[in-house]
């Protein structure tokens, strides 16, 4: 990812809720119950970890069992030291005591249990970055790290990477809400080349080798409720000669792992990418912003985010007043004009009855006449002016020119090309005329995009007309 390019806009939930779920995620609720746990005589290592002989009392507090149940202590513990809900008071003696932020996860505001939440992500993603050490213990009880190829800044790089994709497939308008995400899939995404073809043999490795990486990090990161983790199928790791418990499904996919960002997660990635300098819009942004703003703001919104953020800008303002402001943001003759225009109306489009006046006040506007003479028409206004010919070209090329930057060369706009040239006779002889900044360039696309080589032509030959007319 760029961070010069913005990112599809998310649509969060409320912080509220946001909040609720953090103090319920298995691994801040276990550091809070052990910052509570904790006394005169809890002792900790030079690291700030529990010493070994407080951590079976740890796994009692905690109710935890199992041959995991140290190793989670320990670790939300280590949340607990990371986040402020304890503190090292003398760190020669070990002793501790209860740090200012617990009383936040009780008394605080939604931000600030977000914010303890968000600095309990950081200490997961940062012990998801290093590798398992076990079986690197040489004889005398050391780690031997001259046999481990680890490279902690591009292991990092790798899971932000992976996590990058995540945001973005979560966030694109095409992903159903909360659907898991194959994990071969997610892999593939930041290991296969774009410009590759069918995958050699050796980047399939990779790919397999990544999963297996990517297994044990989500694994951890759904503790802290960043994910909705389905993990790799066991068997799939067994060994070949070995027969398995159960008969297997080879073609379902779900048993090669599946993972979401769940709501929580969405919100935290969010705040790391913004961190990182990413533009990383949300949905309601832009609510107690000018129209200006909102319409270049949903300029490159996908249609559903676009109408979510304008629903919510026009919730706090009465419809007669947002209309006139919107209508005002609409004029212009700069590039980004036209898709200001087209998202004004579809703004307008969510307004009631109660607007009509100020479609009204710009029926005479060179510029909004017709978008107005429409909007009356579709809610049943009596006595709408017929709009003049100039006015039917002008609107034609505004709305093309918007649909371009819009969209590009998509198959509707093709439609669009087609069936204008279809339905007006004489139309490149007339429109190459009309007195707008993008008529030269909306005939260059006609002629790009119609299939019919003589009509497309004859779009070519209209564009070198407005081109000379407008003196470029």
């Amino acid at each position: 990812m760029s961070d010069s390019s913005p990112l599809p806009p998310v649509r969060l939930h409320p912080e509220a809720e946001l909040a609720r779920d953090a103090l319920s995620t298995p691994l801040l609720s276990r550091a809070a119950r052990l910052a509570r746990w904790a006394g005169p005589d809890t002792r900790v290592d030079a690291g700030g970890g529990l010493v070994d002989e407080q951590l079976p009392a740890a796994v009692e507090a905690l109710g935890l069992s199992g041959d995991d149940a140290a190793a989670d202590a320990s670790e939300a513990w280590r949340v607990a030291v990371d986040t402020g809900l304890v503190e090292v008071v003398d760190e020669e003696e070990g002793t501790v005591t209860a740090g200012e932020d617990l009383a936040l996860l009780t008394g605080g505001s939604p931000q600030d249990v977000l914010a303890v939440w968000l600095a309990a992500l950081e200490t997961v993603l940062a012990d998801a970055s290093v590798p398992d050490l076990d079986g690197l213990v040489d004889e005398d009880g050391e780690v031997d790290l001259s046999s481990l190829d680890w490279d902690p800044e591009a292991e990092a790089e790798f899971l932000d990477s992976v996590l990058g994709n995540l945001y973005l497939l979560t966030a694109g308008e095409d992903t159903p809400g909360g659907a898991p995400v194959p994990l071969p899939a997610l892999a593939a995404s930041v290991i296969v080349p774009s410009d590759m073809g069918e995958p050699t043999n050796d980047v399939l490795e990779q790919v397999s080798d990544a999963m297996m990486r990517l297994d044990d990090q989500f694994r951890m990161l759904e503790p802290v409720g960043f994910v909705a983790y389905q993990p790799v199928d066991e068997a799939l790791m067994a060994d070949a000669d070995e027969e398995p418990a159960a008969p297997v499904d080879d073609t379902d996919v779900s048993r090669y792992g599946m993972v979401r960002l769940t709501p929580l997660g969405l919100y935290g990635m969010r705040a790391r990418l913004r961190e990182a300098g990413f533009e990383a819009p949300a949905v309601g942004d832009l609510a107690d912003k000018g129209a200006d703003v909102l319409l270049d703001g949903t300029s490159e919104f996908p249609p559903g985010a676009a109408q979510a953020e304008t629903e919510q800008w026009l919730q706090r303002r009465e419809s007669l007043a947002a209309a006139r402001e919107l209508l005002a943001a609409a004029r212009g003759a700069d590039a980004g004009a036209p898709l200001r225009r087209l998202r004004c109306q579809q703004a307008l489009s969510l307004v009631g009855a109660s607007a009509e006046p100020a479609l009204r006040e710009v029926l005479d506007d060179a510029e909004l006449g017709g978008l107005a003479r429409v909007w009356l028409t579709e809610n049943g206004a009596v006595d709408v002016p017929a709009p003049s010919e100039a006015m039917v070209y002008w609107l034609t090329i505004d709305t093309v020119a918007a649909q371009l930057a819009a969209e590009g060369n998509s198959e509707e706009l093709r439609a669009l090309v087609e069936g204008l040239a279809q339905q007006h006779s004489g139309f490149f002889a007339a429109v190459w005329r009309v007195d707008h900044p993008a008529t030269a360039d909306v005939l260059e696309a006609m002629g790009r995009l119609h299939p019919d080589k003589k009509v497309a032509k004859e779009a070519r030959k209209a564009a070198f007309k407005a081109r000379s007319q407008q003196g470029g």
